[in-house]
């Protein structure tokens, strides 16, 4: 399944395989393997399960090259996760003439990711809360709970037509002694 790849300013079409990370390293491209503190990567991917395992690698990735510790790093795939497949299920419902876009960013100071649908929009004040009584025993719904339990920041923006959703993980300087 090709997929839109874009380094810094350059886009690239390349397959989903291990065998473009390695094209683009060949072609002289900076990929998430490079050893710069400060990064930026992003995809434009089908409507589909595979893209939400490909955005939740990447994440994963991104967290432990901004050096993120064991315990905090499946949060932040797992916030992804969830921030991803709302964006294919709710936001796009699937629909394959539309698409997701994840993209990373790794500055001195936090790991923002950012998902983009291109549905019809989410109004945060209308998500339930999945704590009440009456939302205990639902099999959904939580996907926004957890996403802000796991990352420091979490905002919304409506793009007319689809979200933007954008996930803040701030990196703590080490403790002396570490």
């Amino acid at each position: 399944m090709p997929f839109s790849l874009t380094f810094g300013g350059g886009t690239s079409k390349l397959p989903s395989s291990p065998v473009s990370a390695v094209h683009a390293r060949q072609s002289g491209e900076k990929d998430l393997l490079d050893d710069s503190p400060t990064s930026r990567v992003s995809y434009t991917l089908d409507s589909s399960l595979d893209s939400v395992n490909k955005v939740e690698q990447t994440a994963e990735q991104c967290a432990i090259r901004a050096g993120f510790d064991e315990d905090t790093i499946p949060h932040i795939g797992m916030a992804v996760r969830e921030a991803a497949v709302n964006a294919v299920l709710h936001g796009n419902a699937y629909d394959t003439t539309k698409h997701i876009t994840a993209a990373f960013e790794t500055t001195t100071d936090s790991l923002i990711i950012r998902i983009t649908d291109q549905g019809a929009g989410l109004n945060p004040e209308t998500i339930p809360d999945p704590l009440a009584p009456e939302n205990i025993l639902r099999g959904s719904g939580r996907g926004i709970f957890l996403i802000r339990a796991f990352m420091d920041e979490v905002h919304f923006r409506q793009l007319h037509p689809g979200t933007e959703l954008t996930l803040i993980k701030h990196r703590t300087p080490a403790q002396p002694g570490t």
